[in-house]
């Protein structure tokens, strides 16, 4: 048996709402995040009775996110009971708590949200769930979830956590004055390309606009012999040739709109990526993983 000790020191798991930090074992691994807003989050408040699990809808922040414990023989009640003693210091009110059949089995499994396979595994016979909020239970400030479940060789926990208080991000909108934009590149040798939008786990940029890239085309336009290079990078969520593979795609994604929408010379511009080997902050935390996921311009030379 896993002491309770050992399972609550290590890894931490921050949103990006910053209020919750809980901690899971050293041999946790992070393998899929989702954060949208708004959204809007089914949480479940009272076991399946009566045809149906009884739901508080919350609309917001919605943060997703799943962890997988390399740990045979860990128990549901393992992971939960560290993670529900941290919910309840933070100041959360548990409101539901219960195991595999009492929860309602099967039926309660799937009238809740989970996040789909491999990333989360849920064995029926063998999960724990526990809703937590902050606030009155008709309108709560924030909801947790956490949905634990084991297999033979590991164990698994789902946190979504929801928060009707949108967390104010100042849009990158304001025109980037290229003579700043020129300072800063030929300064450094290199700059992010900030607020670049892509479809979630795709390299599909969006339509913009994007204030940076377009400082970026203007610095070639002034500069007709100037060579650069875009690098894309990449959170370690999911192994590292994967990564690889989508931080180039991203990379080649900005290069096509370069060239597609502002006119720069193909041979002028490079397209590679690094996937997670080049982090500017730490990947135990959502901040972290969000500065990580970033495409950035390389000055080559003339």
């Amino acid at each position: 048996m896993i002491a309770r000790a050992a399972l609550v020191a290590g890894l931490a798991f921050a949103s990006p709402l910053a209020a919750l930090e809980l901690a899971l074992t050293p041999n946790a691994r992070l393998t899929v995040e989702r954060n949208t807003a708004p959204d809007s989050y089914s949480a479940p408040v009272g076991v399946f009775a009566d045809g149906k699990v009884p739901e508080l809808v919350v609309e917001g922040q919605i943060d997703r996110s799943v962890w997988r414990i390399e740990a045979p023989g860990l128990t549901p009640l393992q992971v939960m009971r560290p993670l529900r003693d941290q919910i309840e210091a933070a100041g959360y009110s548990v409101i539901l708590d219960c195991a595999a059949e009492t929860c309602g089995g099967y039926d309660f499994r799937f009238a809740t949200e989970t996040l789909p396979g491999p990333n989360m595994y849920v064995n029926i016979r063998a999960f724990h769930f526990l809703t937590a909020i902050k606030g009155p239970q008709e309108s709560p400030r924030e909801v947790v979830t956490i949905l634990s479940s084991s297999s033979a060789s590991s164990a698994y926990a789902q946190v979504i956590r929801a928060s009707t208080i949108l967390e104010q991000t100042p849009a990158d909108t304001a025109p980037v004055l290229s003579d700043d934009f020129a300072q800063i590149f030929l300064a450094q040798g290199h700059i992010v390309l900030s607020a670049l939008e892509f479809n979630s786990g795709t390299s599909d940029l969006g339509q913009g606009p994007f204030p940076r890239l377009a400082a970026l085309a203007a610095f070639l336009k002034e500069r007709p012999t100037v060579r650069i290079a875009l690098v894309g990078h990449t959170d370690t969520v999911g192994g590292l040739n994967a990564n690889i593979a989508l931080s180039r795609l991203r990379a080649q994604s900005v290069r096509e709109r370069l060239i597609s929408a502002h006119g720069i010379a193909p041979d002028r511009v490079e397209a590679e990526g690094v996937g997670y080997l080049a982090p500017v902050a730490s990947n135990l935390t959502a901040q972290g993983r969000d500065a990580n996921r970033r495409v950035e311009a390389v000055l080559l030379g003339e």
